[in-house]
């Protein structure tokens, strides 16, 4: 049986991954399955950047609007929804490709990782436990009883700190020690991309999107979530959010949380970067420097070597 085609793109946040995706979906035939952690979660859509209907431009978008913000996602949940999309995007006769800028996520899908299965109820009775904790005190612990995953996790990413420190009460190992195959697993034949930009260039661009979400309704949309009881879901954390809830909170001024926001969103896409860098094996673009067409033209050329 041959391998299945399969376009992978990841890159920064703000790096100019959804206009490309769109525009190389059009030329291959391409379904989209979202990469990202947050654009799951319905009414999440200015905070995450959510790719509009209008942006989709007709191309099939799967993974975005599938959950309710206070549920939980992890890669375990994307991996076995994104094998079963790939399947059924292949027999349509279409290109499966991922897009987005969570790796662990799409790494997930194209190594062999060992998933745990895991027991439900006490794992949601750790998270309890953690919760009640202040996120300081979160970290601490996770240094203390895993410290090669406080090594790897920012601790401001309280999500993936929550995860790491039930995985380890779970099962007395680090999460770190999941496995997973140096190489891609057999059934894919990946195209593999990267975009980036100089780094002035695209904190300049962070800077500008969060400015666009402010003026897009930011605020009223995390308003609504709050009201709406989402105050304290786990993805909430995201950035994005936990910036204007403590605004909302009135922790912040609201320019302060407009600074905050362009902060952590310019740190969080150094992460990435360094990330994709040491993590996967990747060819690499450069969207300020190259056109979309000269892109798209590299890599269909890429695809039909294979």
């Amino acid at each position: 049986m041959s391998s299945i085609p399969l376009v992978v793109i990841v890159g920064p946040t703000a790096v100019g991954k959804t206009a490309l995706s769109i525009e190389l979906a059009k030329k291959i035939d391409g379904e989209i399955i979202s990469g990202d952690a947050i654009q799951v979660y319905k009414g999440m859509d200015i905070g995450s950047a959510k790719i509009t209907y209008e942006e989709m431009d007709g191309i099939p978008h799967h993974l975005i609007d599938i959950l309710n913000p206070d549920e939980s996602y992890s890669a375990a949940q994307f991996k076995q929804m994104t094998e079963k999309l790939i399947i059924e995007i292949h027999n349509r006769g279409h290109v499966p490709m991922i897009v987005g800028g969570t790796g662990l996520y799409i790494q997930s899908v194209l190594f062999d990782y060992g998933f745990t299965d895991e027991n439900q109820d006490a794992a949601k009775e750790y998270e309890k436990q953690f919760e009640a904790m202040t996120a300081d005190e979160r970290f601490e612990l996770l240094q203390k009883v895993d410290p090669s995953a406080a090594q790897v996790i920012h601790r401001n990413n309280q999500q993936r700190v929550l995860r790491a420190l039930t995985y380890y009460h779970l099962h007395q190992t680090s999460i770190t020690n999941q496995t997973r195959r140096n190489q891609i697993v057999d059934c894919y034949d990946v195209t593999l991309i990267g975009l980036t930009r100089e780094r002035s260039n695209l904190y300049q661009r962070i800077n500008q999107r969060v400015d666009k979400m402010i003026e897009a309704g930011l605020l009223e949309e995390v308003s609504k979530l709050k009201a709406a009881g989402y105050e304290n879901a786990r993805s909430m954390t995201a950035i994005g959010y936990k910036e204007i809830i403590s605004y909302l909170n009135n922790e912040l001024a609201l320019q302060e949380a407009k600074e905050k926001l362009k902060q952590n969103s310019r740190r969080f896409a150094k992460r990435q970067m360094t990330w994709f860098h040491n993590q996967m094996d990747l060819y690499w673009y450069d969207t300020e420097q190259q056109s979309t067409e000269s892109i798209i033209a590299s890599v269909l050329e890429r695809m039909n070597r294979k």
